[in-house]
């Protein structure tokens, strides 16, 4: 279960005791051929996210012999996600995966921005909204 650590982003930097935009997400891939490139495709997204314009930082966990893959993000806005999501190689990622993709799941919300979000909430809140 590989589990990359959580890395700052670009506003890091910027963050005061405003608020932030938490995105947590969970893919689960029809087989497990597909998981390698998926694999290396979420890994180039990884480091689009670190790079980004509002990314206040990002961690990723793959569970392979699942065929399943989590995202968590914290965020400046949500204008900032959505821009991000609009770019390459994000874009070409979820267009190029689309058809191998057995169940997406996202969920935000909002935390301080100095705070750093954390898997057990992420775990939960897309729990709660599978329910």
């Amino acid at each position: 279960m590989p589990t990359l650590p959580w890395t700052a982003g670009p506003a890091a930097p910027e963050l005061t005791d405003s608020e932030s935009v938490v995105m947590a997400s969970r893919f689960e891939l029809t087989t497990f051929r597909q998981v390698p490139a998926f694999f290396v495709a979420a890994l180039r997204v990884y480091r689009q996210v670190r790079r980004a314009d509002g990314a206040i930082g990002v961690t990723l966990t793959a569970h392979p012999l699942r065929r399943e893959f989590f995202t968590l993000s914290s965020w400046r806005d949500r204008a900032a996600i959505d821009a991000m999501v609009r770019t390459e190689p994000h874009l070409s990622v979820m267009n190029g995966f689309r058809d191998y993709t057995a169940d997406a799941s996202f969920v935000f919300w909002t935390i301080t921005a100095t705070s750093r979000p954390t898997w057990k909430e992420a775990h939960q809140r897309l729990a709660d909204q599978s329910e």
